[in-house]
C-alpha cells in the first residue's frame, strides 16, 4: 500500500512538472514575441531611394571586381603558359 502511495505522488509531481513547463514556455514565447514587436518598432527603416542607391552601388562594385579578377586571371593564365613555353614543358 505504502508502496502504490508513493508512485501516485511520483506520477502525480512529473504531471505537475510538465505542465509549469509547458506553461512556462507559453509565457515565455508570449513575452519573447511582445519584445520582437517592441523593438521592430524602434527600427528605423531605411526609404525606398536609400535603398535603390546602395543596391546599385553593390552591383556596381561586384561587376568592377568580376571584371578585374578575370583580367587578372586571363594575365595570370598568359605569364603560366609563357613560362612553361619557355621550360619546353
Amino acid at each position: 500500500m505504502a508502496t502504490q502511495a508513493v508512485k501516485v505522488n511520483g506520477e502525480e509531481s512529473k504531471g505537475n512538472e510538465l505542465a509549469r513547463r509547458v506553461t512556462g514556455s507559453l509565457d515565455g514565447t508570449k513575452e519573447f514575441l511582445h519584445d520582437v514587436r517592441v523593438e521592430m518598432k524602434q527600427v528605423t527603416w531605411p526609404s525606398r531611394d536609400d535603398v535603390v542607391s546602395t543596391t546599385g552601388v553593390v552591383i556596381a562594385t561586384v561587376a568592377f571586381f568580376g571584371v578585374f579578377l578575370a583580367i587578372v586571371e586571363k594575365l595570370a593564365q598568359m605569364g603560366l603558359d609563357r613560362l612553361l613555353k619557355y621550360f619546353h614543358v
